[in-house]
């Protein structure tokens, strides 16, 4: 009954800048916390960035100081901007939230996850 979508993805120059969006849907109560992941071939799922209901932020080590993570309470959407970036910031982006769901109440929360989106940095 929830599900989340993602957008804004595509191919930019390195040095450039991009701007993720995720919007989740469906019968939400409560939406905790928000975050990002970072996902290559061969590689793991990567922390980002999260962000809690109250506004702490959390950042992965490679992206801290060219990557700002916000949300949207009232459109159930978090955002990623990405400034500066780097080849090696090539990847799917997955969007996850941590969501409270009315139509499902005893299972307390759980996490969501978007459908992707790649984001390619290439000259």
């Amino acid at each position: 009954q929830v599900q989340l979508v993602e957008s804004g993805g595509g191919l930019v120059q390195p040095g450039g800048s991009l701007r993720l969006s995720c919007t989740a849907s469906g019968s939400i109560a409560n939406i905790n916390r928000m975050g990002w992941y970072q996902q290559s071939p061969g590689k793991q799922r990567e922390l980002v960035a999260t962000i809690t209901s109250g506004g702490t932020t959390n950042y992965g080590n490679s992206v801290k100081g060219r990557f700002t993570i916000s949300r949207d309470n009232a459109k159930n959407t978090v955002y990623l901007q990405m400034n500066s970036l780097k080849p090696e910031d090539t990847a799917v982006y997955y969007c996850n939230m941590n969501i409270l769901d009315y139509k499902l109440p005893t299972l307390g929360w759980r996490d969501y996850w978007g459908q992707g989106t790649q984001v390619t940095v290439s000259s």
